[in-house]
C-alpha cells in the first residue's frame, strides 16, 4: 500500500480566527485555498497566508509526482504557549485519526510554529519540515516593518514594552518609600517563580473569569477583596517599618511583614471566594463553585499556618503554641480536602452532562460526553472519527444545551 502524506500547515497563534473567522482545523485543498484567499485579504502582510499557499503549492507538487498525500491547516490560540500546545495537540489527533495519514511534511511559517514538531513526532513519522520565509523579509529596511508590526501584537508588546515597564515602576516606587533595591528585586523573583513553574497560567485563566462588569452582583466583591489587598499592603508596610526601627534582625523584621500582610489578607480570600461563587452560580457550574472553595480553603489554611509561623518568629507565641496551632491547621485542611471531594462528586452527579455534545471556547465541535467519572472529575468524550478524548472537569467553563471545555 502506498504511504499516505499528510501536507500540514501550522497557525500556533491562530491569525486564520482572528483575522478571517476561520475555525481550526481546515482540511481539504479547496477548503485550503480558500482560507488562505480570505486571510490574504484580510491582511496582506500576514505570512500565514504565504504559509498556507504554500502548503497548497507543496500538495500539488506531491499530486502530480503520484503519491497519496491529503492536506491540513491546524491552529493554536492567541495566548502563546500551554494553551496554544493544547489547541495543537487536539487538532493533530483530530486530523491524523480523520485522514489515516502515515507521514506528514510540516510546513510553517517561522520558529514560534515549530513548537509543533515534538508534538507531532508522538502521533506521526515527520518526513520534511518547508519553512517559509518572505522575500521581502530579507531586507534590512523591512525587517524594520516586520519587526512593527509583530509590537503591535499582543504578546509580543507585553514582552519589549510591558515588562519593562514594570520593572522601572517598582524601582522608581521602591526609591521613593525608601525600601531599597530589594523590595522590586524581591517581586521580581516571585514573578519568576510564578512563571517557571507554570503558575502565571493557572493565575490567568482564574482572573479571566472574573467578570468585573458594575451590573453583576459580584463586582462589589472583586472590588472589596481589591481594596483588602491593597489595605493588607499598607498594614504590612507599616509592620515592617515599626520592626525595623526596633531591630536590625531581618528575619524579624521580614517576618513583621508577612505577620502585617496576612492580618487582614484572609478577608481578602473570602470576598473573591463570594464573587467567584456568584458567578458561578449563575453559570450552573455547581461544581466548578465547589473546586474554588476548595482552592480558597486551602489558601486560607496556608496562610492561616504562614500567620502562626510569622508570629512565633516576631515572639508572640511560645514554640508548643506554634506547634499546637499547625496541627489544628493541618488538621482543617484535611477536613476541607475530604469534604469538597464529597461535594464533588455528588455534584457531578447531579450535572447531568452524560451523553450532551461538547465543543470549546471558540466554537468548535469536539464530540460526545460518553462516560463521566465523579470520583476522579473526570470527563470522556468520543468525537466523530472514534476517538474518545478525556478532559478534566475543571475544564468545563459553560453548561446548557451543550457543554463548552476551555
Amino acid at each position: 500500500m502506498a504511504e499516505r502524506i499528510l501536507v500540514l500547515d501550522v497557525d500556533a497563534d491562530n491569525d486564520l480566527y482572528k483575522k478571517a473567522k476561520i475555525v481550526g482545523p481546515v482540511i481539504g485543498r479547496s477548503d485550503n485555498l480558500h482560507a488562505a484567499s480570505k486571510l490574504a485579504l484580510a491582511d496582506p502582510q500576514d505570512s500565514d497566508a504565504n504559509a498556507m499557499f504554500e502548503a497548497v503549492r507543496k500538495y500539488d507538487e506531491l499530486k502530480k509526482k503520484g503519491f497519496s498525500v491529503s492536506i491540513a491547516t491546524i491552529t493554536g490560540a492567541e495566548k502563546e504557549g500551554y494553551v496554544a500546545d493544547r489547541e495543537l495537540s487536539r487538532q493533530i489527533e483530530s486530523v491524523v485519526d480523520r485522514l489515516k495519514s502515515d507521514s506528514c511534511v510540516l510546513v510553517t511559517d517561522g520558529a514560534s510554529d515549530s513548537r509543533v514538531v515534538p508534538l507531532l513526532k508522538n502521533r506521526i513519522k515527520l518526513n520534511s519540515v518547508d519553512l517559509v520565509r518572505m522575500k521581502q523579509a530579507e531586507q534590512l529596511e523591512n525587517t524594520y516593518f516586520t519587526v512593527l508590526e509583530k509590537l503591535k501584537e499582543p504578546h509580543y508588546a507585553r514582552i519589549v514594552f510591558g515588562i519593562p515597564a514594570i520593572l522601572l515602576l517598582l524601582f522608581a516606587l521602591s526609591y521613593y518609600l525608601k525600601l531599597g533595591w530589594e523590595f522590586p528585586v524581591a517581586l521580581i523573583g516571585i514573578y519568576l517563580i510564578l512563571q517557571g513553574f507554570g503558575l502565571m497560567d493557572a493565575l490567568s485563566e482564574s482572573f479571566r473569569g472574573l467578570g468585573f462588569s458594575a451590573e453583576r452582583l459580584s463586582f462589589i466583591f472583586y472590588i472589596g477583596s481589591i481594596l483588602f489587598f491593597l489595605i493588607s499592603i499598607i498594614v504590612a508596610y507599616g509592620s515592617y517599618a515599626g520592626a525595623a526601627s526596633t531591630t536590625t534582625n531581618g528575619l524579624v523584621t521580614g517576618a513583621s511583614f508577612v505577620e502585617g500582610f496576612l492580618t487582614l489578607f484572609p478577608i481578602c480570600l473570602l470576598l473573591y471566594l463570594a464573587g467567584r461563587v456568584i458567578d458561578l452560580r449563575n453559570k450552573r457550574m455547581r461544581y466548578r463553585t465547589i473546586t474554588q472553595g476548595a482552592y480558597i480553603g486551602y489558601a486560607i489554611v496556608a496562610v492561616s499556618m504562614m500567620y502562626i509561623a510569622s508570629a512565633w518568629i516576631v515572639g508572640q507565641l511560645y514554640f508548643w503554641e506554634f506547634l499546637l496551632f499547625g496541627a489544628v491547621g493541618l488538621a482543617i485542611g484535611y477536613g476541607v480536602s475530604a469534604f469538597s471531594t464529597f461535594l464533588r462528586v455528588r455534584a457531578i452527579k447531579k450535572a447531568k452532562i452524560k451523553g450532551k455534545h461538547v465543543i470549546n471556547e471558540i466554537g468548535a465541535y469536539i464530540g460526545k460526553i460518553t462516560t463521566v467519572d465523579p470520583r476522579h472529575g473526570l470527563i470522556f468524550v468520543k468525537t466523530e472519527y472514534g476517538s474518545v478524548l478525556r478532559y478534566d472537569v475543571d475544564r468545563i467553563t459553560g453548561v446548557a444545551d451543550r457543554v463548552i471545555i476551555r
